[in-house]
């Protein structure tokens, strides 16, 4: 698995490219909880690239939203695709995170 990363301003946008399942799922969410530990977590996450996710890459997402929601914000997902959408909603777990249509709106909701 690769994951992308980019610094647009003050913001860090990840783009996991591929499904977020068994170690590919663990490594994301080390990286993403290792980044919202610093001073100034704004992340944005591109889910354009991935077509799947298990369980334990849902936790991972929930984990860094509890994180982010001991700070007063929320993690905010971008592009994500109708697989990944579809097991938020199923879940009930959707209303945990802030949606985008595209990175740089996502980007914007920081300013």
């Amino acid at each position: 698995m690769k994951i992308e990363r980019q610094q647009v301003g003050t913001v860090d946008v990840f783009t996991p490219v591929g499904a977020l399942v068994d170690q590919d799922g663990e490594k994301f969410t080390q990286t993403l909880l290792a980044r919202l530990k610093s001073a100034n977590p704004r992340v944005v996450v591109s889910m354009h690239e991935v077509p799947y996710m298990d369980s334990a890459a849902l936790t991972g997402l929930l984990d860094a939203t509890d994180e982010l929601g001991d700070r007063a914000m929320s993690l905010s997902l971008a592009r994500v695709t109708s697989g990944c959408r579809e097991i938020l909603e199923l879940t009930g777990l959707a209303h945990r995170f802030r949606f985008f249509e595209d990175v740089q709106d996502a980007v914007r909701s920081f300013l």
